[in-house]
Parts: structure tokens; sequence; C-alpha cells
């Protein structure tokens, strides 16, 4: 369903409405304990008060066209609304498969893919494979799209375990031990979305360069789809700036080398890859995953 401009401008400015609700009610504490209590209260009553409305009014609505639910379920701010109060229309194993589908794609660009296995009370079990065991940076890409996904459809969802691939399955399977804990090992560089709205603003085939949060990043759009690297080659360890792009491959233009932007920089006729930085859309806006406080 398409958006009116006046619709993503407002989408906008409500996805930081939770940050200016938060930001006052910190400022109401230099009014003392009981000036901060009374203003949680008001807004616990008035949250109260319109999910008792919101509720009706779902309840008339699809009532009357049942398939309204997918609408509401389809646009953001309505969605959002939903599970705050807990309305949702989807349960949490629809909501839960329907986020991975939005991050498939991706996960197939590093050779990837991932199974619901099931969804057991507050536990999200999954499961991953692919080809991606020569790409050092995969299990960091595939945690931050999955697990973001995952948090972001279903809030209620408490852990992410993923359940290790058959061992007589192909060598090529990632390893599921790797999954969903590097990010977490390497605590010391937490890693944050960071919006970068000028992504957008790439024309087809073109590659840009950004200093994304201390990190300067390659930026690749190959048709609709846009693919972020460090900006180091890993052949001669020099800058790919000015690197040429055609059609999915990008060339260094130093050392000549290729890689495939497509498929997680993987390198033509050698073993190394570029390093990819994920890139999702993230509130309506692409934004990049990168370590912060990094030169």
């Amino acid at each position: 369903m398409a958006h009116r401009p006046d619709e993503t401008q407002n989408d906008a400015q409500w996805r930081t409405a939770g940050d200016r609700i938060q930001t006052l009610l910190d400022a109401s504490a230099a009014g003392g304990a009981v000036a901060r209590e009374r203003a949680e209260q008001l807004v616990r009553e008035i949250t109260d008060l319109y999910g008792a409305g919101l509720k009706r009014m779902l309840r008339v609505a699809l009532t009357a066209e049942p398939a309204l639910a997918d609408r509401f379920a389809a646009d953001e701010l309505v969605a959002s609304l939903l599970l705050v109060h807990g309305l949702h229309p989807h349960d949490v194993e629809r909501r839960v498969a329907d986020a991975l589908d939005t991050v498939r794609p991706y996960l197939g660009s590093h050779g990837g893919d991932v199974h619901l296995l099931e969804v057991d009370g507050d536990v999200v079990r999954l499961q991953f494979s692919g080809s991606c065991k020569s790409c050092p940076s995969s299990s960091v890409t595939l945690e931050l799209a999955v697990e973001d996904a995952v948090r972001a459809a279903a809030p209620e969802i408490e852990s992410i375990e993923v359940v290790a691939a058959d061992p007589d399955s192909s060598s090529t399977v990632i390893p599921a031990e790797s999954l969903l804990t590097r990010v977490h090992a390497n605590a010391h560089r937490p890693v944050a979305w960071q919006p970068v709205p000028e992504l957008t603003e790439l024309a087809p085939g073109e590659v840009g360069g950004f200093l994304v949060a201390g990190t300067t990043a390659l930026v690749c759009r190959v048709g609709d789809d846009v693919f972020a690297y460090r900006d180091r080659c890993p052949g001669c360890t020099s800058s790919l700036a000015g690197a040429e792009l055609t059609s999915a491959v990008l060339r260094c233009p130093h050392c000549r080398a290729a890689f495939d932007v497509v498929h997680a920089g993987a390198g033509q006729g050698g073993s190394e890859h570029l390093d990819p930085i994920p890139v999702l859309v993230r509130n309506g806006v692409l934004s990049m995953a990168v370590a912060e406080g990094v030169a």
C-alpha cells in the first residue's frame, strides 16, 4: 500500500515520540520523586485510555471487514501501536515468520538462509543454513539482521536460540555456534544502527563513500538494492575510493582485484572477501550497523 508524502513525514515524527516522552519524564524528576511518579501515572492513564478506545475500534473494524487485519499489520505506525497495547491481529509466530521474510533476501546475499523451527512461549528457535563459512563477517551481519527484525516484530520475545543444523548436511553450512554470539563477544566495540538516509540518493550502478559513526563505508547500488562494505581492499589493503562497479562486480582501483558485491563481497579468483556492513531499512530509513567509536 502506497503512502502519501504527508504520511511519510508524519511517520518520521512519530518514530521519535517515545524518546520525547521519556525526555519529558526524565525532566519531571527535577521536581522530585513525587513529581516523577505523577508524570508516569499520567502517561499510564492516557495510554490505557487510548488503548481501550483502540481496542473497540479494532473490534468494530475487523468485524465489518476482516481483511483490514493485514492492512493494519502492514502499516508500521499502526502495527507498533497495536503491539504496545497487545492488540496486534497476528500471533507471535506469524509476526516472526513475516519478519524473517523481510530479511531473507539480505541473508541470501550472504549465501545464507534462516528457518523458523518454533516459537515456544517467549523463546524463538531458528536454524541457519548457507555457504558463508569463508566470510568472517557473515555471523555478525546475520545476527544483526535477524535479531533486529525478530525483536521489532515481536518485542515480547525474550531470547533467540539457534539450533544446530544436521551434522550430515553440507560442509558449507554456517556453524550455528558462531551465530548470535560474535557481536556479544566483541562487547567492547558495541554495534549500533545508524540511520543514513543519504543512501537513497545513490543511482543504480553508482558507488559512494560515506563516513558513518567514524567508519568509512563504500556503498554500491545494484538495481534497487544497496550493499555496504568497509573501505579497504583485502588484497592490497588500500582504500577502495575510485573503485569501478560493473554489473555487480566491484574492482579495486589499485590492484584490480574484483569482488561480487551482491554475494557478501566474495573475491573472484581468490579467497579474499570484502568486509560487509549490514544495511537494512529500520524505522523506514536505510541504516548501517557499525561499531561505535571506531576510527
